[in-house]
């Protein structure tokens, strides 16, 4: 042991942006107009929100399996409305379940809530632009 030895923690800073694929927004709208583009991206935002809850309830429970079901859900849903950076980390957290690595699922789910929150208000932002 030494004595007077200061030990530093340091905090990281997230700031990760968000990834949507414009395009593929934009192709819905063309192909569905705007009240079927809209009703289609409402009720997307909505199972999105409502699975990334599940998830994490999941892994409190430690239901795994469910949860990885779940996040596979989550994922298509959201690079169906052109989440990109959502459905990417929703897949980095199968990948870790996959792994049995819980360290890095912990971690992988945690940025899945901050990329999440951040995707739902750029789409949102995004769709009051598109109208």
């Amino acid at each position: 042991m030494k004595v007077g030895t200061v030990e530093r923690i340091g905090m990281l800073a997230y700031d990760e942006g968000v990834r949507l694929d414009q395009e593929r927004i934009e192709d819905l709208y063309r192909r569905m107009g705007d009240a079927g583009a809209e009703d289609v991206v409402c009720r997307a935002l909505e199972e999105i929100a409502v699975r990334m809850s599940y998830a994490n309830k999941l892994h409190k429970r430690g239901d795994l399996a469910e949860m990885r079901k779940c996040l596979r859900s989550l994922s298509r849903i959201a690079d169906q409305i052109g989440m990109v950076a959502l459905s990417s980390v929703a897949r980095d957290v199968c990948a870790c379940i996959d792994q049995n690595d819980a360290v890095a699922m912990a971690a992988t789910l945690s940025r899945l809530a901050r990329t999440g929150d951040r995707s739902l208000t750029a789409i949102w932002d995004l769709q009051e632009f598109m109208m």
